[in-house]
């Protein structure tokens, strides 16, 4: 089975510790697995409909609004960051950011601006900002933006286009973000952020609905030993991450209800 950390694998030292992680799994819970990048411009959501996925970061929108047809991938685990500003929960949020020189100050300043997004189905970089909008959108009766940049698929194509103007404002999954910041920190300061949206539930780690349940029960009993490893004590600082906890499922139908709210307003897209 394979084994992937796209969503997170900020940067090629980033994308190491993800396998140096993925290796330790495959050996803890005794099921091979093959690191793969999967990278751009591959499909995000091919990956997740994939029969031998073992473990991967899925967003938690896809999941919950899965309507493709084969079975929803099975959540095992997730992350909880490690960072203070995560409140030690499997939590995160989109920081709405410009460049740093901008002369954009506050959202309102955001209004008739180019606003960047990712795909249609990220929860941090196109469902958050869409339901955080929708008010504001509605009060002003017509478009928000003077044009949407994309879809540019990944956060790092959100940063590239700020920076280089192509865009005046964008999202950036919080966990992302605060990565680059870790190890990124000449560009990320290249950015500053005008506002931040509601904390929602982090994405999973899933395997494929075909998985042997004895095989999750390793993989789960696996993840939840992580966060208190001493051979990990590296990875988990290079990943900016305290653990592994069971999902509680239940709490990815609010990502749905979110996106029915910004229906309801009349803010279908970003726009």
């Amino acid at each position: 089975m394979i084994a992937n950390a796209r969503m997170y694998a900020i940067n090629d030292a980033v994308a190491a510790a993800w396998r140096r992680l993925f290796e330790w799994i495959a050996l803890e819970a005794d099921v091979p697995l093959d690191v793969v990048a999967h990278a751009t411009p591959l499909s995000l959501a091919d990956l997740w409909q994939r029969p031998d996925l073992g473990c991967a970061l899925m967003c938690g929108f896809p999941w919950a609004t899965w309507a493709k047809p084969v079975d929803r991938p099975a959540a095992l685990v997730v992350p909880v960051p490690s960072p203070p500003a995560f409140g030690a929960q499997p939590i995160y949020w989109t920081d709405i950011v410009v460049r740093a020189d901008s002369a954009l100050k506050s959202i309102a300043d955001i209004e008739g601006a180019r606003f960047a997004f990712t795909v249609e189905d990220s929860q941090s970089g196109y469902q958050a900002p869409r339901r955080f909008f929708a008010e504001r959108a509605q009060a002003h009766g017509g478009p928000l933006f003077a044009a949407t940049v994309g879809p540019l698929h990944t956060p790092r194509r959100v940063v590239d286009a700020i920076i280089a103007s192509e865009a005046d404002a964008g999202p950036l999954d919080a966990w992302w973000h605060a990565l680059l910041r870790r190890h990124e920190p000449a560009l990320a300061r290249q950015l500053r952020i005008v506002a931040t949206t509601p904390p929602t539930p982090i994405p999973l780690v899933v395997c494929s609905a075909g998985v042997e349940r004895r095989v999750r029960a390793r993989l789960v009993a696996a993840f939840e030993r992580v966060g208190r490893v001493p051979e990990l004590a590296d990875v988990r600082d290079s990943l900016l991450l305290a653990r592994f906890v069971r999902p509680e499922t239940t709490n990815y139908e609010s990502l749905a209800q979110s996106a029915r709210a910004a229906d309801g307003l009349g803010y279908h897209r970003l726009r």
